[in-house]
């Protein structure tokens, strides 16, 4: 579940810290009610933005899938061995 908190309590900061590492998700800060901000830690940041690559890289293959850009391996294996005389 989501940490939200008012920016008020930025003041304490390594329970913020503790807070940030403890949860692995974001914490969501409010100004006068709204959304204002969002902070996490530097190992929870890591790890979005290496699934974020993973999923972009899917998503790629499947384009390449989806439009015909692809061989079947076992084909593909076939032709560079008969192309190298393997």
């Amino acid at each position: 579940m989501p940490q939200i908190i008012p920016i008020r309590d930025l003041k304490n900061t390594a329970e913020i810290s503790t807070l940030c590492h403890t949860s692995q998700e974001p914490v969501f800060i409010t100004k006068n009610g709204y959304g204002d901000m969002v902070i996490m830690s530097i190992d929870t940041y890591e790890k979005n933005m290496f699934m974020q690559n993973v999923y972009s890289k899917l998503s790629e293959a499947e384009a390449e899938i989806r439009d015909g850009k692809t061989k079947d391996a076992r084909q593909s294996l076939r032709d560079l061995r008969a192309r190298h005389g393997i």
